[in-house]
């Protein structure tokens, strides 16, 4: 057992449960470590996938749970499989053997002890490959200070810039102070870009700006904070790959179709939306930024949770 999970503040909901006798926080995990996927993947960013793929563990839990979460199938806890933390370090392994460019820790913040736990022993038997801490965003500065010379790349969602906006899709109307405070703790730990001979990234930020339905002006200015703050020193990702479900779940069970502030999460972006930010961003000098094409709105992106390599 971990000291960390018995009065758990992991995260920003600071759920205060023990986790250690089985209670389940808004991560909806206790103490037992759940992953749902270990595979490689090829539909990140390019400095992350590149062509051999990026070797990504999806841990089951999540402790933002946004409405409109493609993943929502292991972030409510419903499937995965209860691994120890030796098993997870051997998949390290068996990833790498694979020909990974990296490990890929994707909804990892509720794992944290785990996750360190294994990593270093992964490394004293002579792990090498940069370790990729792929987090939503909404962090505490106290946790992420947990894994420095642990994790070498963050790649992080910076989700929201208005309160209301991200009370109403992720109840966390906390969310821009604690990404704001997340990215300069970031920073910090991992610093400027850096990579190998191959231009896969071994050490920095990648900042994903998922833009959304009816919020283009927010993402802009997501886009133009980052910029203002780290300037080129970390990458941009603008993503829109949003994909309309259809239903909309949330804890608190208030998310329907037919609900006026859900209304523009039933369907695609649209061109001009995306356009928008990216024309912004151009506007604005950014130089290190990614893009991604038409089509990718579709939920045939989302991987299978079906314990595949676990």
């Amino acid at each position: 057992m971990y000291p960390e999970y018995t009065s758990c503040e992991l995260c920003p909901r600071r759920c205060g449960v023990n986790r250690n006798n089985g209670i389940t926080g808004r991560c909806h995990e206790s103490s037992d470590l759940f992953v749902a996927r270990a595979a490689l993947h090829y539909w990140e960013e390019p400095c992350i996938s590149g062509t051999e793929g990026s070797g990504t563990v999806f841990f089951s839990g999540c402790g933002l749970n946004c409405v409109y979460c493609q993943n929502r199938e292991i972030s409510r806890g419903e499937s995965g499989k209860k691994i120890s933390v030796e098993r997870l370090s051997e998949i390290f392994f068996e990833l790498a053997a694979k020909g990974a460019n990296n490990i890929n820790l994707v909804t990892p913040t509720h794992y944290v002890p785990h996750i360190i736990d294994s990593i270093r022993q992964a490394k004293e038997k002579g792990l090498s490959l940069p370790i990729v801490y792929n987090t939503s965003g909404y962090e505490l500065p106290e946790t992420l200070d947990l894994l420095r010379d642990t994790v070498d790349i963050f790649l992080a969602d910076f989700r929201y810039m208005d309160s209301d906006t991200a009370d109403a899709f992720s109840f966390a109307e906390d969310y821009p102070a604690r990404a704001k405070a997340a990215f300069d703790k970031m920073f910090e730990l991992v610093g400027k870009p850096v990579f190998n001979d191959k231009g896969m990234l071994t050490k920095g930020i990648v900042a994903r700006v998922l833009v959304l339905p009816d919020h283009a002006d927010e993402a802009v200015r997501i886009v133009k904070y980052l910029y203002e703050h780290f300037g080129d020193d970390i990458y941009l990702s603008l993503l829109r790959q949003y994909t309309p479900l259809v239903n909309l779940p949330c804890d608190a069970g208030t998310a329907r179709a037919g609900e006026k502030k859900y209304r523009s999460l039933m369907r695609t972006l649209t061109t001009y939306e995306y356009e928008k930010v990216v024309n912004a961003a151009l506007n604005l000098g950014v130089k290190n930024a990614y893009t991604q094409e038409k089509g990718t709105d579709k939920e045939s992106f989302i991987p299978a949770f079906d314990n595949t390599g676990v």
